[in-house]
């Protein structure tokens, strides 16, 4: 009988085996999240603030693909959730940079604003867990 734990149909490597299962739930609250807010801002009021809303509409893509990547499992999935948490990271940081640098530049917030505080700093925590989880799943 084949190892499940280890293996994903295929036989890609799965990366939602223990804890990676609690981070696969966490982005996939952060896609819920990120994309229903940012679907009704832009829908309701995108003049107000377009690019606050646009970056929460970028933030939920790059939820959603990391999610997608970890449940996908396998080196190469490995290899683009990794990316992508980098890449999360560094919008993170630039994001809650720029809004206590700038805030009259974001009239409403991100979910990356302030480096995620209206979402429990959860939006600067997940990509630096999801980085140390997907080396060592390396």
């Amino acid at each position: 009988m084949p190892d499940t734990t280890t293996a994903a149909p295929g036989g890609r490597k799965r990366l939602v085996s223990g804890p990676g299962l609690l981070l696969v739930w966490l982005y996939g609250v952060m896609v819920v999240g990120a994309l229903s807010r940012s679907a009704y801002q832009i829908s309701t009021e995108f003049d107000r603030a377009p690019l606050a809303y646009s970056l929460s509409g970028a933030a939920a893509l790059v939820y959603a693909f990391i999610t997608y990547s970890l449940v996908r499992g396998g080196e190469t999935a490995r290899r683009a959730a990794l990316f992508c948490c980098a890449a999360e990271l560094a919008g993170v940081l630039a994001v809650g940079t720029w809004t206590l640098v700038r805030p009259e530049a974001f009239p409403d917030a991100t979910v990356w604003s302030d480096f995620g505080m209206g979402y429990l700093f959860i939006p600067v925590i997940l990509p630096i867990t999801g980085m140390l989880w997907l080396r060592a799943k390396r």
